[in-house]
């Protein structure tokens, strides 16, 4: 199986695409997946650049919304996790994963799925410790502050992934996994983004949560983006133990390295994306503890059944294929302006509730009881505290330095 990996999509999949049917012609082979390791801006219209945390010169509705749409199509299976630089609203809508637009599926903001034979698992939004061990508080229409955090990683999505006992193949993380760069060529690195360097030697830089999800679930490949540059490591998983080959991409430019094709061995096709037995057994597990103010997730009262032979039988029942597609809101319409501004509220979206009626689960996403009410006590919250979740506005800083 010939898998593309792409790093920070930035919103353009015609480019992507594009590169990928040259390369397709040029080498004379056939890519069977593509995969988006976040900052994907599935954006279908003018509401959801309001969701959208960046500075509003790089505010752009670019080409997810002709894929929304039906004017375009894409030309490969697509997968992706959130990553800082998302419409999330329209990502809280498919929470626990569906598809954003035909052929294109998004993870959700921790889940697995299968490829084929391939298990591949995936982790949405970067680790800041202030928010770690909140709940998903943040509903749409987002505020100044909560635009900044809801794409923030949660503590119960990873509780969950750590549930996973089967082999990942494939996992994919936006921010990198703590202190990777031990295990690659650091010194490389720190002459393409020196102001990474301090991090770097003090052993700072990278994702807490992600350094434990890679030492627990140990996949084949690692892959992950949002530091815009290439970074290939190898990680040996104690003496004797199994090996993980990580690597990090660039964003979507012009004389970047943001684009990698990666042959692994698999059962032969045809291939389709398909739900992934062992997790929805995990998302029926966790659902009743479903944390959406600012306290954190609390573990007592957890189910400790195996249901995964009961999501067995559902799915041979009816088989793994996810939900299909619907549109919830207007596309982008470049001759004519939306104003209907009724749709900056959260909607359900008939995959989700069709996956939840599956799994026999309560709809818990639009619940907003103390959803907007801080936990005073809590000493990781500071609503003054404002960091830099974006590399862009680090080279910028880095340029002016200069």
């Amino acid at each position: 199986m010939k898998i593309a990996v792409e790093g920070c999509m930035h919103g353009e999949l015609d480019k992507v695409y594009a590169t990928l049917k040259h390369l397709e012609e040029v080498e004379n082979t056939k890519i069977d997946l593509l995969l988006c390791c976040g900052d994907f801006q599935a954006i279908r219209n003018e509401i959801d650049l309001e969701s959208l945390n960046v500075k509003p010169k790089y505010r752009n509705m670019n080409s997810f919304w002709k894929y929304y749409s039906g004017q375009a199509v894409a030309p490969y299976p697509t997968i992706f996790i959130g990553g800082n630089h998302e419409a999330s609203n329209y990502l809280w809508e498919l929470y626990y994963g569906g598809w954003v637009a035909p052929n294109i599926y998004f993870l959700g903001y921790s889940g697995v799925i299968k490829f084929g034979n391939i298990r591949i698992g995936g982790l949405s939004g970067i680790y800041k410790p202030r928010d770690y061990h909140s709940g998903h508080y943040e509903m749409p229409p987002y505020d100044t502050n909560d635009i900044r955090s809801v794409y923030h990683v949660r503590e119960y999505d990873v509780i969950k992934l750590k549930e996973v006992k089967g082999q990942i193949d494939i996992f994919m993380s936006h921010d990198w996994p703590l202190r990777i760069t031990e295990y690659g060529n650091w010194e490389k690195l720190v002459q393409q983004k020196p102001f990474f360097r301090q991090e770097v030697l003090d052993g700072t830089l990278g994702s807490v949560p992600a350094a434990e999800l890679l030492k627990a679930l140990q996949p084949h490949y690692w892959f992950s983006a949002h530091l815009h540059c290439k970074f290939p490591a190898i990680i040996q998983h104690g003496e004797n133990g199994p090996v993980t080959k990580f690597l990090a991409l660039d964003k979507c430019l012009r004389g970047r390295k943001f684009l990698q094709i990666v042959d692994i061995e698999s059962d032969p096709g045809p291939y389709e994306i398909q739900y992934d037995e062992e997790w929805l057994a995990i998302t029926w597990k966790f659902n009743s503890i479903f944390p959406l103010t600012h306290k954190s997730v609390q573990l007592g009262g957890l189910d400790e059944q195996d249901y995964q032979q009961w999501v067995r039988n559902k799915l041979n029942a009816r088989g793994a294929k996810p939900f299909d597609f619907v549109q919830t809101v207007p596309s982008f319409d470049p001759c004519q302006p939306l104003s209907n501004r009724s749709l900056c509220g959260h909607i359900r979206n008939p995959q989700t509730v069709s996956l939840l009626q599956f799994l026999e689960l309560p709809y818990l996403l639009d619940i907003t009881a103390e959803a907007n009410t801080p936990n005073v006590n809590d000493g990781l919250f500071d609503r003054e505290h404002v960091d830099v979740d974006d590399v862009d506005e680090l080279e910028e800083l880095a340029q002016v330095d200069d």
